[in-house]
C-alpha cells in the first residue's frame, strides 16, 4: 500500500502565503513526478504544478511567478510554496504522486485525501 500525506492548507488572506506538504509512504519503489493539483467547487481537478525525479517542473500558467514546487527524494516529499494567493486559489489541493511498488511493475498514479485552501478577498 502506499499513501500520500497532505498538510499545510487553511484559510489565507488575499496577498498572503501558505506553503503545502506531503509525504509519500509504504510499497515505493521508484517515484517517478509528484505534484499538486486542485479542485474548486464545480469545477474539475486541474494541475497546479509538478516536479520530476531529477527535478524538471512544470506550472499552471495561473500560478506560474507566484507558486514554487520542489522536492526531497530521500524523504519522498514534495513541497509547494504558494505566495501572492488569489480569491480564485481556493480549492481543494491534492498531493499526486506517480510511483512505481516494486522493481517489475509500471508507474501508477496514487492520490492523497486533500487539503482545503481558503483565500479570501
Amino acid at each position: 500500500q502506499v499513501h500520500l500525506v497532505e498538510s499545510g492548507g487553511g484559510l489565507v488572506q488575499a496577498g498572503g502565503s501558505l506553503r503545502l506538504s506531503c509525504a509519500a509512504s509504504g510499497s515505493i519503489f521508484r517515484i517517478n513526478s509528484m505534484g499538486w493539483y486542485r479542485q474548486a467547487p464545480g469545477k474539475q481537478r486541474e494541475l497546479v504544478a509538478r516536479i520530476t525525479i531529477v527535478g524538471s517542473t512544470n506550472y499552471a500558467d495561473s500560478v506560474k511567478g507566484r507558486f514554487t514546487i520542489s522536492r526531497d527524494n530521500a524523504k519522498n516529499t514534495v513541497y509547494l510554496q504558494m505566495s501572492s494567493l488569489k480569491p480564485e486559489g481556493t480549492a481543494v489541493y491534492f498531493c499526486n504522486a506517480y510511483l512505481a511498488t516494486g522493481w517489475d511493475y509500471g508507474c501508477e498514479d496514487y492520490w492523497g485525501q486533500g487539503t482545503q485552501v481558503t483565500v479570501s478577498s
